[in-house]
C-alpha cells in the first residue's frame, strides 16, 4: 500500500496541510496574545484602579464600626 507513489504523496501533502493550518491557528493565537499584553502595557493599570468613592465611604464606616466594638471590648461606654 504504501510503496505505490500516488498514496506516498497523497499521504505527504495531508501532513504539510495539516501542519499549515496547525501552524496558522498557532500563528493567529501567539499575535492575538501578544496583542492582548500591548493593550494591557499601554492602558497602565495592570488590574489596579484606584477605589470608587462608595468603597472609600463603606470602609471608613466600617473602621467606626471597629472603633466602636473596640471600645466595647475595652469596657468604654461609647
Amino acid at each position: 500500500m504504501l510503496q505505490d507513489p500516488t498514496a506516498l504523496l497523497a499521504l505527504a501533502s495531508c501532513g504539510v496541510v495539516a501542519f499549515s493550518v496547525a501552524s496558522a491557528a498557532a500563528l493567529k493565537g501567539w499575535t492575538a496574545w501578544l496583542d492582548l499584553k500591548r493593550l494591557e502595557m499601554s492602558s497602565g493599570s495592570r488590574g489596579s484602579a484606584p477605589p470608587a468613592p462608595l468603597s472609600r465611604t463603606e470602609v471608613a464606616a466600617l473602621r467606626e464600626r471597629v472603633r466602636k466594638l473596640e471600645a466595647i471590648a475595652s469596657g468604654v461606654d461609647y
